[in-house]
Parts: structure tokens; C-alpha cells; sequence
């Protein structure tokens, strides 16, 4: 599938979701709010953020606002073929601020739209607009890491933490996936994630426990066991503290809850000096 670039304000209410695309998200005026599993803070204009496929994201627009979206499918051209190394981008969350150069590059994507393509050369034109931007930002961020330095897999943690969600979770469990120490794991992990692996494996518990509540019509009691939880009361003060809302309250559908942006260990997106005016 090719990928899409599009231009949308996003309205002041938090909403969340995730999706099965990877998704580059750029300010171009106003200002935005972004946490992706548990990463986040404001993007100023010419900043932007990165959100791999399926990490469920919160997000809400600030005032008069104007967001540049890249929508990437796993198999575009802009991430398959001679740019398949474009992919390593999306391997965690990011946080990011343009500099001059691309700020230049960004003016010219915009005349782009704005001139319009007729159907039959859309696709291939955005997708050439989208790897020029992720070559030069992956060229920015950082090049291929060592082999000591290198991504912990995360696709495999939480694949090993879905399956053991009503275990007793245990950091040396998670470090043994990574063929770390326990200590260099917790260090790696938290400078990749901005969380720490406890604080990862809660939210993971959460999320669980949310699809539960909305898509069954399980006990409570038996949800919380399920998730990792010692009883309904753990689980419904984990609830109250992260969303602002009790398990009961979402399932009876009196309340649409929204994660909490005041973790200690959610890193903010860098601020840029200069600010373009919206059209």
C-alpha cells in the first residue's frame, strides 16, 4: 500500500487510538499533546513525533493548530525496496524538532499538496515526498547502533508480557529476553521507552484490562486476575489514578477514560524557537 500524506487540526479533546501503520506526525502550527505508551508532552511548532505501528497513542490539539500526517504501511515503497532501512525509524517511539534544512523541505511538501496530482501519479508522488523526509530524519537521529548499543526488541517483550499477564512479572523475566543483565536491561529499556519496566508492564496490565471491561462481560473480580492484578481493588485504584475513571464506570459507559499525562517519566518533546503562522 502507498503511503498518505495529509494536513488535518486536531481537536482540543483528548482522543487515543492505535493502528497498524507506522505514523510520523509534524506541527506545523499551534501546538499539539502527544503520549505514546507512556513517551509524550507538547510538540511546538516544527516538531513532531513518531508512533510505531499498533503503540496506542493519546493525542489533542492545542488552540488553532495544523498537523503534517505521514500514514506508512509496513510494505510502502517509502519503507520497502532500496529504503527498507527507513523502517529501523519506527522500532520505538521518538520525539524530534526540525532544523532549518528540513523546515525547508517541509515548505516544499506543502507546495506539493497544495499543487494537487492527478490519480495515477498521487501515490508514487507522496511516497517520493515521504522518503526524502525519513531518509534526512533518520540520518539526523542517529546512525545504525552498535551491536552494544543495539534497539531492545520490543515486539518480543510484549508478546512474552501478553502472554503472561496474570503472572507474577519479574524484570529479570524480561532481561533474560534480551540476554541482559538485570540492571543493563532496566537502563536500556527506560532510556528507549522513558518508562521503567515495571511501569511499562503496568500500563500493559491497563490496556488489557480496558479491552476486557469494553469487550466482555467478565466479572470485575476475574478481570483483575486475568490482568495481572491482585483483586478488584488494585485494579480499580490503578484505574482511578491512571484514567480518572473506575472499571465500573467505563463498562457502564458514564465515562471515556483518558490516560494521565502527569507520569514523572514521560520525557517532553523539544521545543522549537520559531513558530510558523497558520494559513
Amino acid at each position: 500500500m502507498p503511503s498518505t500524506i495529509r494536513q488535518i487540526p486536531l481537536e482540543s479533546a483528548t482522543r487515543h487510538h492505535a493502528h497498524d501503520f507506522h505514523q510520523i506526525v509534524i506541527t506545523l502550527c499551534g501546538s499539539s499533546e502527544f503520549e505514546i505508551e507512556g513517551l509524550g508532552g507538547r510538540v511546538n511548532a516544527f516538531s513532531g513525533c513518531i508512533v510505531p505501528a499498533n503503540h496506542e497513542h493519546y493525542y489533542s490539539g492545542s488552540g488553532h493548530n495544523r498537523q503534517l500526517i505521514l500514514d506508512l504501511p509496513e510494505d510502502a515503497p517509502a519503507l520497502t525496496g532500496e529504503h527498507r532501512e527507513l523502517v529501523a525509524l519506527f522500532d520505538a517511539p521518538r520525539f524530534f524538532a526540525l532544523d532549518s534544512a528540513l523546515r525547508h523541505y517541509l515548505t516544499f511538501v506543502e507546495s506539493e499538496l497544495a499543487r494537487g496530482f492527478d490519480n495515477s501519479a498521487t501515490s508514487f508522488q507522496q511516497d517520493r515526498l515521504a522518503a526524502t523526509l525519513l531518509g534526512s530524519l533518520k540520518a539526523r537521529l542517529g546512525a545504525e547502533p552498535s551491536a552494544a548499543q543495539r534497539r531492545i526488541d520490543l515486539h518480543q517483550i510484549d508478546r512474552f508480557i501478553r502472554r503472561h499477564l496474570a503472572d507474577e512479572l519479574r524484570v529479570a523475566d524480561l532481561a533474560k529476553l534480551a540476554c541482559l543483565s538485570e540492571a543493563h536491561f532496566s537502563e536500556r529499556f527506560r532510556a528507549q521507552t522513558g518508562l521503567s519496566p515495571w511501569q511499562y508492564v503496568r500500563r500493559q496490565r491497563l490496556h488489557a484490562a480496558r479491552q476486557l471491561i469494553l469487550q466482555s462481560r467478565l466479572p470485575l473480580t476475574d478481570i483483575a486476575i486475568q490482568t495481572g492484578f491482585a483483586n478488584q481493588s488494585a485494579l480499580s485504584h490503578a484505574f482511578r489514578r491512571s484514567y480518572g475513571a473506575s472499571p465500573r464506570q467505563l463498562r457502564q459507559g458514564g465515562a471515556s477514560p483518558t490516560l494521565s499525562t502527569s507520569n514523572p517519566a514521560s520525557g517532553s518533546a523539544p521545543a522549537a524557537p520559531l513558530v510558523s503562522p497558520c494559513r
